[in-house]
């Protein structure tokens, strides 16, 4: 029997009696793997009183150290039950087990540690004030929670951006209303049982389901008790979202697009630079906002690096998530599939040389109505585009030779975006001088996706506002204030 999935709201799962509900489908075979609820206007209402009634109560005189402590208690009960969060998160999106084990889910559980931490140590600054009667003043600063806040997930990589933004929520002391990607749904769920488990005071995490425009998520992003606004996902949605912040001037925090570049040197170290960039372009079937889907090499080494490059998108292995044989699994949905496939076919009009994929593979027939396409790679493509110059958020990169350290940086700089950059070369000085110059959030040198969480994450230009990870997370999920003492 398909299972329902509905709201959590005020510490429970909220009847479906009436709602509308759609289907969740397995993007690995089209088979329906749940039905979900539709919340309406008056459950994301609910939701939000819900969270404003826990901020006016317990949770919001929790002392630190105890909020704190509830966080690592949630980050011990999602190890503890692991494995239902790598089902769930392979149900929901297809990707290979090994991706979830190895980093989406234990990278979910970090980010409640890590975030309790850096609130229980950070620092505020205080400053000894002259004054004219000789006494002086004392002006010291305080953090405070901003509030409830709504938390708009994407569906590439579910889970661990979503506690990407409630670790630091939580451990600041706010309460939240999440709305998951309509994809993407089951992890958002699972985590209610977890914060029941552990004893999260009822309303500080509130989840509801549905769509964007004219839906949930248009319904959490213009409430008015919702004091300020976190997304991940694409510009234009960012920018609706930013519309409906402005009413009521309330905060905004968003990593959005990217058109990232990979920079190959002919010095670099030939196979890590290869299996990088293989792993930037290709992982979770390129589903990835830092993914690297404009390539340039040097041209000394640019023919031998095609075809490593071709030989390994050849080598992917297809199959069910749970397969540990399967390196490589599908698009989140037929909408995207379709959306990527229109893209391979523009690249080909466009002019481009199809160096491999280009396509859907040809699959067995219980996977047959899956979102499966081929990674694919592109050669000859003019600069303006559209191919180049637009995100496809899919399997695919387009490579181009450069002959100079300048040359390149101006076609690394030459997008709208600005969010991720990974620059393959053994000079060390060329490296520094390069990661200054180009116009991105976060620049990998020698690497890729290799995080520290305390470090500051976002994009620039079209890719974002604001900065995430470690202290640079409270900038937005707190208000600072300041107190002045007259001595």
């Amino acid at each position: 029997m398909t299972r329902t999935i509905t709201s959590f709201i005020d510490g429970a799962f909220v009847p479906a009696d009436g709602a509308r509900l759609f289907d969740k489908r397995s993007p690995v075979d089209g088979r329906v793997i749940a039905r979900i609820a539709e919340a309406d206007a008056a459950q994301v209402n609910a939701a939000v009183q819900a969270a404003r009634r826990a901020m006016a109560g317990e949770w919001g005189r929790m002392p630190v150290e105890k909020r704190c402590a509830l966080l690592h208690a949630m980050a011990d009960e999602i190890t503890r039950r692991f494995d239902d969060f790598v089902a769930a998160e392979m149900a929901d999106t297809g990707q290979p087990s090994h991706v979830m084990t190895h980093v989406f889910i234990p990278r979910g559980a970090a980010n409640f540690k890590v975030f309790a931490d850096v609130v229980k140590n950070v620092a505020t600054e205080s400053f000894r004030t002259d004054t004219p009667d000789g006494r002086g003043a004392l002006n010291y600063a305080i953090r405070k929670p901003k509030g409830v806040i709504g938390v708009v997930c994407p569906w590439n990589a579910p889970f661990l951006l979503m506690t990407w933004k409630l670790g630091p929520a939580l451990a600041c002391g706010n309460a939240v209303v999440v709305k998951p990607s309509e994809e993407t749904p089951l992890t958002a769920a699972l985590l209610g049982e977890v914060m029941n488990a552990v004893g999260i005071p009822k309303g500080v995490y509130n989840v509801v389901n549905g769509f964007g425009p004219g839906s949930t998520g248009e319904f959490v992003t213009s409430h008015p008790g919702v004091d300020a606004i976190t997304f991940t996902g694409e510009t234009r949605t960012g920018t609706a979202i930013m519309r409906a912040a402005a009413e009521g001037v309330r905060d905004v925090s968003f990593e959005l697009g990217g058109k990232n570049a990979g920079i190959v040197f002919a010095d670099a170290d030939f196979d890590a630079a290869v299996d990088g960039i293989f792993r930037s372009a290709f992982l979770n079937t390129g589903q990835v906002c830092l993914g690297t889907e404009r390539v340039y090499v040097e041209r000394p080494i640019f023919e031998r690096f095609r075809d490593a490059l071709k030989a390994k998108a050849e080598a992917v292995k297809y199959g069910r998530p749970e397969d540990h044989a399967s390196t490589y699994g599908p698009l989140i949905s037929r909408e995207h599939q379709q959306k990527v496939l229109g893209y391979y076919r523009l690249a080909v009009e466009e002019g481009a040389s199809v160096v491999t994929g280009g396509g859907v593979p040809q699959m067995p027939a219980e996977l047959a109505e899956g979102c499966w396409v081929q990674p694919t790679i592109w050669t000859g493509l003019a600069d303006d585009a559209r191919t180049v110059r637009e995100e496809v958020f899919g399997p695919c990169c387009h490579l181009r030779p450069f002959d100079s350290e300048d040359e390149v940086v101006g076609l690394a700089n030459d997008t709208d975006y600005g969010l991720s950059t990974t620059i393959w070369t053994q000079n060390l000085a060329r490296a520094h001088r390069m990661a200054e110059r180009i116009d991105v959030g976060i620049t990998w040198i020698n690497s890729w996706f290799l995080r520290d969480l305390r470090t500051p994450f976002g994009g620039s230009k079209h890719s974002g506002i604001g900065r995430e990870g470690g202290v640079h997370s409270l900038e937005f999920y707190t208000e600072t204030r300041n107190v002045c003492v007259k001595l």
